[in-house]
């Protein structure tokens, strides 16, 4: 890659539909997307920080002069909302009702992962509007089919579909050359739901972090996760803790996949659904962070 394409950059998929691509999709470096209609501009998630979400912003103004009219968070981690109030009051926040309760719960929590990140100007902003189930946009010349999946990313992630131009935005259901993480959602539920998505055929799935691509993301994201299971169940059998069989394990194929350190997270939500735990039920989170971080031998790098 160039220089030039390595820094963020708007790519069109469809015609007047965009993703914004922030490489290398490691933590906190997301994706987003943006759906121009002939009277109404769709932005889906914003960026971790101020300086981020300026970008970001530039991105859309010079598709949509007048900025976003809807905002839609695919759920609630920081760095797909921190951004948020810089697109107020024009734009409406709408989201799954979960992602608006866990976004409140959580605050600013993500920013003390990483104190040396500078943040900026990022105040906490809830949604306007929330979903149960499904929902339905129009703006202009587009139908935007919004619906939650279940617990899979997170307990309340909202996927976004574009029938007619076949594009999926599946926020981090979905991942591309990234280690999948699913510590506060479901390894099951993620299964389940790569399923339902792969029957929509999409022609292209914009993942919530890493390169654009097809259907290939699905079979992706769905292999490391299946062998995240077999692991996880080899290292109850066996009675070791999650960090141990981290330890233990041989990421094969996947060691490629940037951020491997979340193989521990992920082994602490599959031991969970192993135990009988609900997909998507809280577990603490900041202790499978802490062994996260030593696995890795230091706090994973943030280039938010």
């Amino acid at each position: 890659m160039t220089a030039a394409r390595e820094r963020p950059h708007m790519l069109e998929v469809a015609p007047s539909v965009h993703a914004y691509i922030q490489p290398d999709g490691g933590w906190c470096l997301n994706n987003a997307g943006l759906i121009v209609g002939e009277d109404c501009t769709v932005l889906i998630d914003t960026a971790a920080t101020e300086r981020r979400t300026r970008a970001l912003d530039a991105a859309v103004r010079r598709l949509a002069p007048q900025g976003p009219d809807l905002l839609v968070n695919t759920h609630f981690h920081g760095d797909h909302t921190f951004g948020n109030a810089y697109f107020k009051p024009r734009a409406t926040i709408i989201a799954h009702e979960n992602c608006a309760r866990d976004q409140l719960a959580a605050g600013p929590a993500l920013r003390e992962l990483w104190p040396e990140v500078d943040w900026g100007r990022t105040p906490i902003t809830a949604p306007d509007v929330t979903y149960r189930g499904e929902a339905v946009l129009h703006p202009g010349g587009h139908r935007v089919e919004l619906f939650h999946p279940g617990p899979a990313h997170t307990a309340g992630d909202t996927v976004v579909w574009l029938p007619d131009s076949g594009v999926l935005f599946t926020g981090d259901v979905v991942w591309s050359a990234t280690t999948p993480f699913c510590l506060m959602g479901s390894i099951t539920g993620s299964l389940e739901v790569i399923g339902r998505l792969r029957e929509l055929r999409p022609r292209v799935v914009v993942p919530g972090h890493g390169p654009v691509g097809g259907p290939e993301l699905f079979d992706q994201t769905e292999s490391y996760l299946t062998w995240l299971l077999e692991v996880a169940e080899e290292g109850v059998r066996a009675g070791r803790p999650a960090l141990e069989t981290a330890r233990c394990a041989d990421l094969g194929r996947f060691a490629a996949l940037l951020d491997s350190e979340r193989l521990v997270g992920n082994l602490h939500r599959a031991y969970a659904e192993l135990a009988g735990l609900p997909p998507g039920a809280p577990i603490d989170v900041g202790s499978a962070f802490a062994e996260m971080v030593e696995f890795h031998g230091a706090l994973p790098a943030c280039h938010a």
